[in-house]
């Protein structure tokens, strides 16, 4: 090769690096960020990656000079390459990913021409090679500053959005989100099967400018879609607190589909023998429940702020992942609400998409009634657990707490009690086609009505309820064959661990 040759390929590559854009590098982060080849490094701990189209630029030519163009709108504002994620856990095969990440540094994140068909290309090479994706999503959305593209209209004629969108079960795809994030990027975001977004992102499917032209009002950028708005309506799945932590979130959350590893501890599980209240019903965090079962910091939670009375998730027991499914006793009571069983849902599609199993612990007194849930479109809502769990190809364990009652917890453990490979409970289960105060206030309601108010009624309620209690305790209900087994609490990682066969 002659030498010039060589220093002008050289000179070529490096001016796509950050070194050569000190100005834009600092610009980025004086304003908190990072860039998007420090987040590259990070993503796959300084290993090697192949990059592709690193040498694009704007599709604008016939407007600007071409070493501007070099100096200016590098990579066309995506790096796209593939590269390890998690490789000192898993073998390079498993590893192995496709790494799509915006770089708002030039021309703000914009999807050009270049850009997108960047974009594609690496979608589809994450199809031909089954490769999970990893997106990073800041960006302003379309550029109409595109000169050089003479054969489109509209722009409209665009592949992305269908690839990634296609790529839904096939493999995973888990997008992060720091700063502004509108129109396109925004869709590229909310497509993917688990988000993460810093603080500070604001997430649109329009920014300030598309608002104002089509007649809307005036924003700032800042008054568009805030992170606390999003992790309040289930857009974001988890917040970070910058990129790194970004970062380091989707690396573990990529882990679960990777599959087992070896390296794991667990606290003392003779100590979920006292984690129930004596009082039955008094409410708990189950948040220590699920620390205290599964590998030490192994549980990841989703959507928090979200459809609170169910709490979905990943997590691990004896190194081996699955989703995780639990009641939450702190919000209605346990009972699942329109929001909580869309959420819930949503957990049994990630787990047939990751193929992963599904953990269930299950407290709840069943679907929340009233005219109040019936507005928010319970009826369809909560079928969904339903129809979501049957569809589910990955094996159920089931382990109830306390709670088993109505609809709602049979939607907990597939649809019906039926579904799981093993369904077990505490001694603290309790079982029947509704809660029991609400069966005695039902089923009694004449005799009740009869007794005038006071000890005496409160009595014969207590007794009535008494008695049902009896009968649909957990042992009652083993008897009858509703539940597999009952299991001493200190049992339920051993009980889970057999039933998958690990």
């Amino acid at each position: 090769m002659e030498q010039d040759s060589f220093e002008d390929f050289t000179k070529r590559r490096d001016a796509t690096l950050d070194a050569a854009r000190p100005a834009a590098v600092a610009k980025r982060h004086e304003k908190g960020g990072r860039t998007a080849r420090e987040n590259l490094n990070d993503l796959v701990d300084g290993g090697a990656v192949d990059e592709y189209g690193q040498y694009a630029v704007a599709a604008q030519r016939s407007r600007r000079d071409h070493q501007e163009l070099i100096q200016q709108t590098s990579g066309d504002g995506v790096i796209t390459a593939t590269g390890p994620v998690n490789r000192d856990l898993f073998c390079a095969g498993r590893a192995l990913t496709a790494l799509v990440i915006n770089d708002y540094s030039v021309l703000a994140g914009t999807q050009g021409y270049f850009h997108h068909r960047k974009i594609d290309r690496m979608l589809g090479i994450a199809a031909q090679r089954q490769l999970p994706v990893i997106m990073y999503t800041e960006g302003g959305g379309g550029r109409p500053g595109d000169t050089d593209v003479l054969v489109s209209a509209g722009g409209l004629n665009v592949p992305t959005f269908h690839r990634w969108s296609a790529l839904a079960g096939k493999v995973p795809r888990i997008a992060v989100n720091h700063g502004f994030c509108f129109a396109g990027n925004a869709a590229l975001f909310g497509a993917a099967d688990l988000r993460i977004a810093t603080a500070a992102s604001f997430i649109g499917m329009a920014g300030p400018a598309m608002i104002e032209g089509g007649g809307l009002g005036s924003y700032h950028p800042t008054d568009i879609g805030p992170s606390p708005v999003h992790a309040r309506n289930g857009v974001i799945d988890i917040v970070a607190t910058d990129e790194a932590e970004a970062t380091d979130l989707a690396k573990r959350a990529m882990s679960y589909w990777q599959g087992k590893i070896t390296d794991f501890s667990c606290a003392d599980q003779t100590a979920l023998r006292d984690m129930l209240p004596s009082n039955r019903r008094m409410a708990y965090n189950p948040l220590r429940l699920l620390d205290t079962l599964f590998d030490v910091g192994s549980f990841m939670n989703l959507r928090p702020e979200y459809g609170r009375s169910v709490i979905t998730g990943l997590a691990r027991i004896e190194g081996i992942p699955f989703a995780v499914l639990a009641s939450d006793c702190r919000y209605l009571g346990g009972a699942i609400d329109a929001e909580a069983a869309g959420k819930a849902a949503d957990l049994y599609r990630l787990a047939a998409r990751w193929q992963l199993p599904v953990v269930s612990l299950v407290d709840t007194p069943g679907f929340m009634v009233g005219p109040d849930s019936e507005v928010e479109g319970a009826p369809r809502l909560m079928a969904e657990m339903f129809t979501a769990g049957a569809t589910l190809n990955q094996p159920i364990v089931a382990v109830f707490l306390r709670r088993g009652y109505g609809l709602g917890a049979m939607a907990m453990t597939g649809g019906s009690f039926e579904v799981p490979i093993c369904a077990a409970s505490w001694p603290s289960g309790e079982f029947g086609p509704m809660g029991l105060e609400g069966a005695v206030h039902l089923g009694f309601k004449q005799e009740l009505a009869a007794i005038p108010e006071g000890p005496e009624r409160e009595a014969y309620f207590d007794e009535r309820l008494g008695e049902m209690y009896q009968r649909g305790r957990a042992t009652e209900a083993a008897s009858f064959l509703e539940i597999d087994c009952v299991i001493d609490p200190a049992d339920t990682r051993a009980t889970v661990s057999r039933a998958l066969g690990s």
